[in-house]
């Protein structure tokens, strides 16, 4: 065990025998008779040695379920103590990238909420890059409906990031809680991340992973963006060429060219997973489901998209094919900016057309006709045919002349007869 782990080690079995001692579960002599055994475990080089948890579960002065109570405390105390100017009062959530804390600013006396890199990742120099990328996108933006950065940097070994605290739920726990979305208050939604993306893009930042966990909705019920962990500036081609060919994004909502890994990810990519994201709003489905992260990508790329009204049938025309043309398989099919989404979502909540939407139906019903399609091109020779003059077509002379034959032959009896 290197120094700096083992003042690690210290530090935390400190803080956990003063908690166990707090809450009743062992004595103060319990407890030093155990610290006595692991001091004598190091001294003795013991490659086997034991943390003070294990050693009271083993001399069963606590359990394992008691130890797995406290040791989040004892997190958010570490975490406290190596931050300076910082108090956290408690985790907001966690995931495989970092973990969020509640806390409060000391010098202005206001919470926010402060994203911990986790000490796996410390070693890596590509996450610490990607985790500070994401305070420098974050700080570049100001705008209501993003969530604002404060802070970046690091005490120790410890890196992070400190962002405004938003009180309330994300759309993933809200439509956990209360289920689908009515299409007023999903576009409502779609329309201040519609917004957020746009300034974004503005700016010149992509997100490249808009999905119901990253949209939190305030208790004023405002929608602000959130995790900017993905973020890269669009005209960054350094990057853009060291991610060529991997997928970076959330399977679910993920846009056909970023799971192709292409260089050249653009804005249209966050309308993509905005299309999704309101797709599961309005439906409760995921546009594409499948029983491993692999099945749902290959989806995204070959499989067509079950209109949302044949899920949800109360759902308007205009809602629909703002859906669907965000999430269409070809980007050129998309939104050309996200402004135009902006314009026709305004437009349905009006009662009104997606005039975006509609005439990107209309060239895309013509692109679609594939020409070296046997069965298409006998149909568009057909339509042609139709199409001509009378006087060019053959057939109608044929039949003009056969007429003309029986008329003759008619007048030809009628003569004979008289």
């Amino acid at each position: 065990m290197t120094d700096q782990s083992s003042k690690s080690q210290t530090g935390a079995d400190t803080l956990l025998g003063r908690l166990v001692i707090e809450r009743g579960l062992a004595t103060d002599d319990e407890v030093q008779n155990c610290l006595t055994k692991q001091k004598e475990s190091l001294q003795d080089s013991d490659p086997n040695q034991s943390s003070l948890a294990q050693l009271l579960v083993r001399e069963g002065h606590v359990t394992k379920k008691q130890i797995d109570r406290i040791m989040p405390e004892i997190e958010e105390q570490k975490v406290s103590r190596q931050i300076p100017g910082y108090q956290i009062l408690g985790k907001l959530g966690a995931g495989a990238m970092a973990t969020v804390y509640k806390a409060k600013q000391i010098s202005l006396d206001r919470l926010v909420a402060v994203k911990v890199l986790p000490k796996k990742y410390t070693r890596n120099q590509d996450f610490i890059n990607r985790f500070y990328a994401e305070g420098r996108a974050a700080a570049k933006l100001n705008h209501p409906n993003i969530v604002g950065a404060l802070d970046v940097g690091r005490a120790g070994e410890t890196h992070y990031f400190v962002m405004e605290y938003v009180k309330g739920k994300s759309v993933f726990e809200e439509m956990n809680d209360n289920g689908v979305y009515s299409e007023k208050n999903a576009l409502n939604i779609g329309l201040q991340i519609a917004k957020a993306l746009h300034h974004a893009h503005q700016a010149g930042f992509i997100h490249r992973d808009v999905k119901p966990k990253n949209i939190m909705i305030t208790t004023d019920s405002v929608a602000k963006l959130a995790d900017m962990g993905l973020a890269r500036e669009i005209d960054d081609t350094g990057a853009a060429e060291a991610e060529s060919g991997k997928a970076f994004g959330t399977p679910y909502y993920i846009s056909p060219e970023q799971i192709r890994g292409e260089v050249d990810v653009d804005f249209r990519a966050d309308l993509y997973g905005l299309g999704a994201t309101l797709y599961h709003m309005v439906t409760g489905n995921v546009p594409f489901d499948g029983p491993n992260p692999s099945s749902v990508m290959h989806k995204h790329l070959k499989q067509e998209l079950i209109p949302p009204d044949h899920i949800n049938k109360e759902l308007t025309t205009g809602l629909c094919e703002i859906i669907e043309i965000c999430m269409a398989k070809n980007r050129d099919q998309r939104y050309g900016s996200a402004s135009e989404l902006v314009e026709d979502i305004e437009a349905v909540l009006q009662g009104d057309a997606p005039v975006h939407a509609r005439s990107k139906f209309d060239l895309s019903s013509w692109a679609a006709l594939d020409q070296n399609d046997d069965e298409t091109q006998k149909l568009v020779e057909m339509q042609q045919q139709e199409a001509k003059p009378l006087a060019e077509n053959p057939l109608f002379w044929l039949a003009l002349v056969g007429w003309i034959v029986v008329f003759v032959l008619i007048v030809a009896l009628v003569v004979v007869a008289q």
